[in-house]
């Protein structure tokens, strides 16, 4: 895994971290991406500048999840967004597809992907029953060509193929390719924390994409007075869709009420969830059961240590997809640069916040 902040001594939080300090230190969890990177003329003679691409968060085996769905729940800070399949989380609080992610215009065609890929992951999809896959989105035609939908309905299935436990890629990766936040490139971003008190993990993954020039926070130090800002764009707004993921058996509305925590996170970085954008959350557990057997609630004394552990990891989420991107030049020599390390460290050492 890639240099972090932590790694030269900022710590968020009270809680400890996973072994990897990522979402996959949940057990079941995989991670794939498939990065979409063209050069071409413009439309209508080519496809234009692409920057983009596909992330599938998996909460166990593609071939295990329709017949054992993951209990799950939704939130909503700003809906200026699209998460596909939220009606069905709100109302059975099941996920029987991996969470996908990717860019506003290419949620129909991942959409149509994420399909073939539960079909050819269980015989019985489209037999027994169906499925409505989980695609959300967030806008990077900033820096993408975004007349033609970059990416193809195949990508949603190469992105569960290549879906791993272990070290999970950030930054200008997969859905986070063309992604800006906060002033900064930005993209795919993952955190985890350890809650002694149930024996449990919990982590988080963003697709970070929000956030003013001006509004950066890292651990409540602004940044703007001694940073600057690598991009300001026409509008603030932009999107974050964060996953949350836990290995406590938690009821599909506690899981709901998980997700929601995911917007302190973001407010600690400073988000304050802009007209037009979208943030919106999902949560699931991987102490999956057969289809149609409920899942019992979680101990109530459980609960607020995963809350805060929502928050600490989402917050940390951010901030690793901020310190893992790259200068990146996009459609029109639009440049977007990354947040500089050395004057980072230098502007959070003098405010005492590293160890």
């Amino acid at each position: 895994m890639s240099d972090r902040l932590r790694d030269h001594g900022l710590r968020l939080g009270s809680l400890p971290t996973g072994l990897l300090n990522a979402v996959t230190d949940v057990p079941g969890v995989e991670v794939g991406h498939v990065t979409v990177r063209r050069d071409e003329p413009g439309p209508p003679a080519g496809r234009g500048v692409a920057r983009t691409g596909v992330t599938a968060v998996l909460p166990g085996p593609a071939g295990e999840l329709f017949d054992a769905p993951a209990a799950a729940g939704a939130a909503v800070l700003n809906g200026a967004g699209e998460l596909t399949g939220f009606l069905q989380l709100s109302e059975w609080g099941l996920l029987e597809t991996p969470v996908f992610l990717t860019s506003t215009h290419a949620v129909g065609r991942v959409y149509d992907g994420a399909v073939a890929a539960s079909v050819a992951a269980s015989p019985r999809v489209g037999v027994d029953d169906v499925v409505i896959p989980v695609v959300g989105e967030c806008d990077d035609s900033w820096l993408s060509e975004a007349r033609i939908v970059q990416v193809e309905a195949a990508d949603a299935g190469r992105a569960v193929e290549s879906a791993a436990r272990g070290a999970v890629a950030e930054g200008c990766v997969g859905a986070g390719t063309g992604m800006v936040a906060l002033g900064w490139k930005a993209g795919i971003g993952t955190s985890s924390r350890a809650v002694a008190e149930g024996g449990v993990t919990l982590g988080v993954l963003v697709l970070a994409n929000f956030g003013g020039a001006r509004d950066l926070r890292i651990d409540g130090v602004g940044t703007h007075a001694a940073l600057g800002h690598g991009v300001e764009l026409p509008r603030p707004s932009g999107s974050c869709i964060a996953v949350v993921a836990t290995d406590a058996e938690l009821s599909p509305s506690q899981l709901a009420r998980l997700a929601r925590r995911a917007g302190l996170g973001l407010a600690r970085t400073g988000s304050v969830a802009h007209h037009g954008s979208g943030e919106i959350f999902v949560a699931f557990s991987t102490a999956r059961r057969p289809r149609g057997e409920p899942t019992p609630a979680a101990r109530a004394d459980l609960l607020d240590p995963l809350f805060a552990a929502t928050v600490e990891a989402t917050e940390e989420a951010v901030l690793n997809a901020l310190w893992a991107a790259e200068d990146t030049t996009g459609r029109e020599d639009r440049i977007v640069r990354a947040l500089p390390h050395e004057p980072t460290i230098e502007l959070l050492a003098a405010h005492g916040r590293l160890a």
